[in-house]
């Protein structure tokens, strides 16, 4: 007799066997590369409702189950102040996915809607913020953002082209403002193109991004319209036609950084130059 499968089962064995090669290889190999996980940990995976942060949470889950390090995640949304449309999107996916969510709720979208400079650098900063504050409430030591491989590279020539500084997204990072915190990225070396391939597969529909128009997304940094990001992904599109490898050649640029060529750097915010040696 054949087996029936409930949907979210489905979904977790698309991601273990059909997408095993470009989503759950590239995600435990960025676990043990950049040693993500330790014994003991409790994560706060934190859900914004979008594609990543779900695909995220449910690798998060299928690592928790066959790990051979103990730890235990937390499902963790935050609730910035969605239209209740966005809000009940979240809520049945994660009851779809069969993802124990934890939700609370905070002002921000009102707080960066009323401010009249950098509204969405206003909203990333306070939403970091909240979500380290909660998680540390909740007894957790890391938090679990689900940047992937082209959150890494468009933000590495986002910061040459407009921010003036060769800098990019670190796999993990302590927290300077809430001690014995630390963030992670474990979709690190997972590509976009993958994640929705793996969402059209399933069928599955997620709020577009976590800014705080979330029904506007035409002027966020994740979704499409005139953003300087956007702007980034055409013009990598264009350059990936003439070299297939220009997206793995920035990433790898990262990783291996000639120092002593550069004539400049910051280091603690404090400005050094090589020529100070001279």
């Amino acid at each position: 007799m054949a087996r029936t499968w409930e949907p979210y089962q489905l979904i977790e064995r698309s991601i273990i066997k059909k997408y095993r090669d470009e989503l759950w290889k590239p995600f435990i190999y960025a676990v043990k590369k950049y040693e993500l996980l330790q014994s003991g940990d409790r994560i706060a995976v934190c859900i914004s409702g979008g594609k990543d942060s779900m695909l995220m949470a449910k690798l998060m889950q299928e690592l928790h189950r066959h790990s051979d390090v103990p730890f235990e995640p937390v499902f963790l949304v935050m609730d910035p102040g969605y239209n209740a449309v966005n809000r009940q999107k979240i809520e049945s996916n994660a009851a779809l996915l069969r993802i124990p969510i934890t939700v609370f709720e905070t002002n921000i979208f009102e707080v960066a809607n009323s401010s009249e400079k950098s509204p969405c650098y206003l909203c990333a900063r306070m939403r970091r913020g909240y979500l380290y504050s909660k998680a540390k409430e909740l007894g957790c030591s890391k938090i679990a953002l689900g940047h992937h491989f082209n959150d890494v590279i468009e933000t590495t020539v986002m910061g040459m082209f407009y921010g003036s500084q060769l800098q990019a997204m670190l796999p993990k990072l302590h927290s300077n403002h809430f001690e014995g915190m630390e963030l992670i990225r474990p979709m690190y070396c997972i590509h976009e193109e993958d994640i929705i391939a793996w969402r059209r597969y399933n069928e599955l529909e997620f709020i577009q991004c976590a800014c705080r128009f979330t029904e506007n997304c035409t002027i966020c940094d994740n979704g499409g319209g005139g953003s300087k990001r956007q702007e980034i992904k055409t013009l990598l599109r264009r350059l990936k036609r003439d070299n297939p490898n220009i997206e793995k050649s920035i990433f790898n640029s990262i990783h291996a950084v000639a120092l002593d060529t550069f004539p400049g750097y910051k280091h603690d915010g404090r400005e050094i130059s090589f020529l100070e040696n001279y």
